[in-house]
């Protein structure tokens, strides 16, 4: 599917969006880079494949700006497999086991593209999509508009799906993202942000790993996971556990435990059940700091859960930003429904029917301490 690019230029006088050519795919799609600058200096860079965040400019303690996500310098990159840096992630982010689902009695088969699983989507999911865009701001800060329409057969997937994702950097140094979707078929959908954070600041010397990053994760159980990263049995009580993150703890503290959950996901890439009062109000779910910058990341969000990712497959054979993306180098907060839950019941359903909207509000806050 081609997807034309519709923008409009910011005339304001404080220049809080600005935009230029990317690059172009090898279909010939033009994809356009957008800066959002806020009051306080700070500023984020959003291309229109996939909606990938390629940078975040964040001042530290000193008042020093430094880019905190993991990213590429050009558009090649991203248009290949690999780690989904910084994308918008769906029809379904995480994995559907066997790459397949059964649906209004209807047997859908994706492509694995994750072993025998379907991952993120699919080989061409939503990361790999060139969005059509707007731009706008209010009294909060500059926005970014983009919309998908994913076609029925999309991946696989059934029914024709209207997406609109809305990022607005706001003055507070928060990053508001909403995403709304419509269908015109039952399809399941969940939406989420993929960016690798290293708040040391990327290319520093404190960057070079998250280990020393202290995270505090506001859940009491995760997903237990097999070896194929499917979530098997009851939830598991993180007591005890090295996912402990009720209170802050560094990340490197048990991330090489002797502990069948760490083995099968190779560390940490599990989903956290995030401890809501109210499904879907909006919640703290994580915290993270880093110690030398003073940079403290906060991720609030409407959804069930929050996968937390510690960087286990990088392998030094990414280069980005002037250096290399060695294992554990960035670490996600990737809010979310939970994994397989198109296949096992007992989760909150992601089926999203006629008729009914897809909406959901996920806020990354960045500040310093």
């Amino acid at each position: 599917m081609t997807t034309s690019i519709t923008t409009t230029e910011n005339t304001s006088a404080n220049n809080a969006i600005s935009q230029k050519l990317f690059g172009t795919t090898p279909a010939g799609e033009a994809v356009t880079e957008f800066t959002l600058t806020n009051n306080l200096g700070s500023k984020i860079k959003i291309i229109t494949l996939g909606g990938i965040i390629t940078e975040w400019h964040m001042r530290d303690k000193k008042g020093a700006l430094a880019d905190v996500v993991l990213g590429f310098d050009s558009l090649d990159p991203y248009l290949k497999v690999g780690p989904y840096f910084g994308a918008i992630i769906g029809r379904v982010g995480n994995r559907i086991a066997n790459a397949q689902f059964t649906l209004d009695g209807e047997t859908y088969q994706l492509t694995a593209n994750n072993g025998t699983n379907n991952l993120h989507g699919g080989p061409q999911g939503f990361d790999k999509k060139v969005w059509s865009a707007t731009t706008a701001q209010d009294a909060n800060g500059p926005m970014l508009k983009l919309h998908l329409l994913s076609e029925d057969g999309d991946q696989g997937f059934p029914g024709n799906l209207n997406v609109t994702v809305t990022y607005q950097f706001t003055h507070k140094d928060e990053l508001i993202v909403d995403c709304v979707a419509t269908t015109d078929k039952a399809t399941p959908v969940n939406l989420t942000q993929h960016s690798y954070f290293n708040l040391a600041g990327i290319g520093t010397e404190a960057g070079a790993t998250i280990l020393n990053h202290k995270a505090q994760i506001f859940a009491d159980h995760i997903n237990a996971v097999n070896q194929a990263a499917i979530p098997v049995g009851e939830p598991m009580p993180v007591a005890g556990t090295p996912f402990d993150f009720r209170a802050p703890r560094l990340i490197g503290e048990f991330i090489n435990a002797d502990h069948e959950q760490i083995h099968n996901g190779l560390g940490y890439d599990h989903n956290f059940i995030i401890n809501q009062k109210t499904y879907k109000e909006l919640t703290l779910a994580a915290r993270v700091e880093e110690e030398t910058s003073g940079r403290v990341l906060e991720v609030f969000t409407k959804e069930p859960g929050v996968q937390f990712y510690s960087g286990n497959f990088l392998d030094g054979s990414l280069t980005g930003k002037g250096v290399t993306y060695q294992k554990r180098s960035g670490f996600c907060l990737e809010p979310q429904h939970h994994p397989d839950s198109i296949n096992q019941p007992q989760f909150p359903s992601i089926v999203l029917r006629p008729g009914e909207q897809y909406k959901t509000r996920t806020i990354f806050k960045l500040s310093v301490k």
